[in-house]
C-alpha cells in the first residue's frame, strides 16, 4: 500500500495556513487577494508532484494525474469562512496531494491515478452554493452566476477578472475517466472525540432546507401607538420563531438540528415600532421524510401567521438540499482499511455539514473520511486536530484509496 511522509504532510498543511493566517486560524476568502495567491501555491506544488495543473475558470485548483487509470477524483476546498479554521476544507486537498505523491512512488500503484482538486467557494462567499464543484460536473453555467455578489460587494465577474481567469474555461467531468471521489474532511462536530474514535466513515451528508421569513407590519411612533393597535413586525418575528422551536421539537429526529442564525429590525430605533423584519433560519437531517414533516411544519406556520395578523409573512431566498447517502461499497472499504490501522476506534455517522462530495456524489460513487475535531470546534480560529489524527487519517485514505481503485 502507498506510504505517506507525515512530515512533508504536515509541512503542506501549516504552510497553507500561512495564506491569510489570523492568529491560530485562517481569514481567506474565495477568490480574493491571498485566495488567489494561495492557489498559485497550491498549483505549484501539484505540478512538482508530477500532476498536470491549472486554475480554472471559476478558480478551481485541479491537478490531473497522468496514468492511464483507473483514477479516483480526491479533494475538497481550500477557502475558508471569515476567520475561520485551519483545516475545514485544506486538510482534503492537502490530503489528496500526498496521496497522489504516495501513488507514484510506490510501485504496487502503479497505473492508478489520482486527480486532486481544490473547488472554489465551498463557504459560500459568493451566494452561488458549491460553485466548484457544480461547474465541474455541469449542474451550473458561469455565464449565469457571473453577478452574484460576494460578502463584500464585489460582483463574481469582476472577481474572476481581476484574478486573470476571465475567458479560461472551467474544468468539466470527464464521462468514464472516475471510478470514484473521496473526500476527507475534519468532523466538524464533537462525536470522535467524545466516543473517542479516530475515524469516521461517512453514511450519508445532510440534506439542508431554510430561508429568510419576512414579517410586514406598520411602522409607527413607539410612544403614541396603543398597543392593541400596533402592528409590530418584531412581535411577529419573536412570537413566530418560538412557536416555530416548539413545532420542530414535535417532531425532530435523533439527527435533526435547527437555526435561527440571522434577526433584521428595521428601522433598528428604540422609539420606532418595526414594520419590517427578517427571521433567516435552516433546519438539517440526513432523512428526506423528516425534513419533509419539517417543511410542513414551517409552511403551517406561515399560513397561520397571515390568517391570524396582524402582520403578514412571506419566506424569501428558499434553499433546498436533498440528503446525498455516500457509496455503501467504497463506505466498507474505508471501514475494512480503517479497521487494521485503528481497531475498535472507526465509527460509520453521517455528516450535519455540507460538502462538496453531496455534489459529486450525483455524478459518480463517494464517500467521505473525518478525523476527530478537538472540542468539536469549526468555523473558529480554535478549529484543530492532532497531528497524530492527521497522519492517520492521510495514510487510511491513502490505503482506501489504493484498494477501492484496485478492488
Amino acid at each position: 500500500m502507498p506510504k505517506i511522509d507525515p512530515a512533508r504532510l504536515i509541512g503542506d498543511l501549516r504552510r497553507l495556513a500561512e495564506f491569510g493566517r489570523h492568529g491560530t486560524g485562517v481569514h481567506r476568502l474565495s477568490l480574493t487577494d491571498i485566495d488567489i495567491q494561495s492557489r498559485h501555491w497550491l498549483c505549484q506544488r501539484l505540478t512538482d508532484a508530477g500532476l498536470d495543473a491549472q486554475i480554472d475558470g471559476v478558480g478551481t485548483v485541479f491537478g490531473r494525474s497522468r496514468a492511464k487509470g483507473p483514477v479516483l477524483l480526491m479533494g475538497s476546498h481550500t477557502d475558508t469562512q471569515p476567520k475561520g479554521g485551519w483545516l475545514d476544507g485544506a486538510m482534503g486537498v492537502i490530503y489528496a496531494l500526498e496521496i497522489a505523491r504516495a501513488f507514484a512512488a510506490d510501485p504496487a500503484c502503479a497505473g492508478l491515478g489520482i486527480d486532486v482538486a481544490s473547488w472554489i467557494d465551498e463557504e459560500g462567499h459568493f451566494p452561488v452554493g458549491f460553485l466548484g464543484s457544480r461547474a465541474f460536473v455541469g449542474e451550473l453555467e458561469l455565464k449565469d452566476v457571473t453577478g452574484a455578489k460576494s460578502r463584500d460587494g464585489v460582483a463574481l465577474g469582476d472577481a474572476l477578472k481581476a484574478a486573470k481567469l476571465d475567458g479560461v474555461a472551467p474544468v468539466r467531468l470527464e464521462p468514464g475517466r472516475y471510478k470514484g471521489y473521496l473526500e476527507a474532511h475534519v468532523e466538524q462536530g464533537g462525536t470522535l472525540e467524545r466516543e473517542a474514535k479516530r475515524i469516521g466513515v461517512v453514511s450519508a451528508i445532510v440534506g439542508i432546507r431554510g430561508g429568510v421569513a419576512v414579517f410586514k407590519g406598520e411602522q409607527n411612533h413607539a410612544g403614541t401607538t396603543p398597543m392593541p393597535l400596533r402592528k409590530d413586525a418584531a412581535v411577529a418575528l419573536f412570537e413566530f420563531a418560538t412557536r416555530l422551536n416548539r413545532s420542530f421539537a414535535e417532531v425532530a429526529g435523533p439527527h435533526t438540528v435547527w437555526t435561527f442564525g440571522r434577526v433584521v429590525l428595521e428601522p433598528g430605533s428604540p422609539s420606532v415600532i418595526p414594520g419590517h423584519t427578517e427571521l433567516t433560519l435552516q433546519f438539517r437531517d440526513p432523512d428526506t421524510p423528516r425534513l419533509d414533516a419539517l417543511s410542513q411544519r414551517l409552511d403551517a406556520m406561515l399560513a397561520g401567521t397571515n390568517a391570524a395578523g396582524p402582520c403578514s409573512v412571506v419566506l424569501i431566498q428558499p434553499r433546498r438540499t436533498e440528503p446525498a447517502p455516500m457509496d455503501a461499497g467504497f463506505q466498507d472499504v474505508i471501514e475494512t482499511v480503517a479497521a487494521k490501522h485503528a481497531p475498535g476506534l472507526v465509527r460509520r455517522m453521517h455528516s450535519a455539514a455540507g460538502h462538496d462530495a453531496m455534489v459529486l456524489a450525483r455524478h459518480m460513487p463517494s464517500a467521505m473520511l473525518f478525523v476527530p475535531s478537538i472540542r468539536g470546534i469549526s468555523h473558529d480560529i480554535a478549529e484543530d486536530t492532532s497531528e497524530a489524527d492527521l497522519v492517520l487519517g492521510c495514510q487510511v485514505a491513502a490505503d482506501a484509496a489504493a484498494a477501492f481503485l484496485k478492488a
